[in-house]
């Protein structure tokens, strides 16, 4: 239970910052169209316990997360978060678009924003990477 507080705590924080960002105009220099690529998951896992990775992690516990209402991510193998959000304001959910993609590692394109550490992306491609070996059964 407090997994999920801490989880939802820190991703009202992030959107917040998102929303200042925003509401002032201000991006991070040279945002603009980019790739990246990762593994969407949950956010608490990530943050909580370091030994997950992108492409080493426990699917089963990540679905149950997300089936538990936990903020959806995109984890790079670098370790970069970025939590996708909308190319409008107000921002909307992107939740829909992002379940079928748990536990997959993908290549999302988009307008990507940073700010203070926080990293968010407005996904207008998104596609899985099959070719990619994933080990999902971790501890």
């Amino acid at each position: 239970m407090n997994h999920r507080r801490a989880s939802f705590a820190l991703i009202a924080f992030l959107v917040a910052q998102l929303a200042v960002t925003y509401g002032s105009g201000a991006e991070s220099a040279g945002a603009g169209q980019q790739t990246i690529e990762g593994l969407v998951r949950d956010i608490s896992c990530p943050l909580q316990n370091k030994a997950a990775t992108a492409t080493k992690f426990n699917l089963q516990c990540a679905r149950q997360c997300v089936e538990q209402g936990s903020p959806i991510i995109i984890l790079s193998k670098d370790g970069d978060i970025y939590v996708p959000i909308s190319d409008s304001m107000p921002d909307k959910s992107q939740r829909e678009r992002l379940l079928p993609f748990v536990g997959r590692y993908v290549r999302a394109t988009g307008k990507v924003f940073e700010r203070g550490g926080s990293r968010a992306i407005a996904i207008r491609t998104i596609t899985e990477m099959k070719n990619v070996h994933l080990i999902t059964d971790a501890q």
